[in-house]
């Protein structure tokens, strides 16, 4: 198997936790991106609200994408995790979901933790996406 690494330059480096934002099959043509959260370049929260950290973590995810010449129509499956019950945050991050994606439909779960990253991290985003063969 071959890999390729991908870490755009507008996300946190993710090396000292021993990640990469995502990573290549070059056989297969999949992308694994990372769970994204609503970090800084500091490894700091930047938003206090689920709605806010779920917004800036498709925004990484949209980097991500947009690195390795795909968008969301190359989404095969999304991860969401929220901490609590995500029941209680549907309402509100469905829209946000829908805006993202467009009329790209993919396979989505959403899964309620009690803990991720930080204490200060309420959302996390994870996903698999099929590249474009030039």
């Amino acid at each position: 198997m071959t890999k390729r690494l991908v870490n755009p330059v507008s996300l946190y480096d993710g090396s000292p936790l021993g990640l990469s934002h995502g990573t290549i099959d070059e056989e297969s043509s999949l992308l694994f991106i990372s769970g994204q959260v609503a970090w800084d370049l500091q490894h700091l929260v930047s938003d206090n609200s689920v709605e806010g950290q779920f917004s800036l973590s498709l925004e990484n995810v949209r980097r991500i994408l947009t690195e390795t010449d795909s968008n969301v129509d190359d989404l095969l499956h999304m991860r969401i995790y929220v901490r609590g019950e995500i029941e209680d945050h549907m309402e509100a991050l469905a829209p946000i979901l829908s805006n993202f994606l467009g009329k790209s439909r993919t396979a989505i779960t959403g899964i309620g933790v009690s803990s991720l990253a930080t204490k200060a991290t309420l959302v996390e985003v994870e996903a698999v996406a099929r590249l474009r063969r030039p």
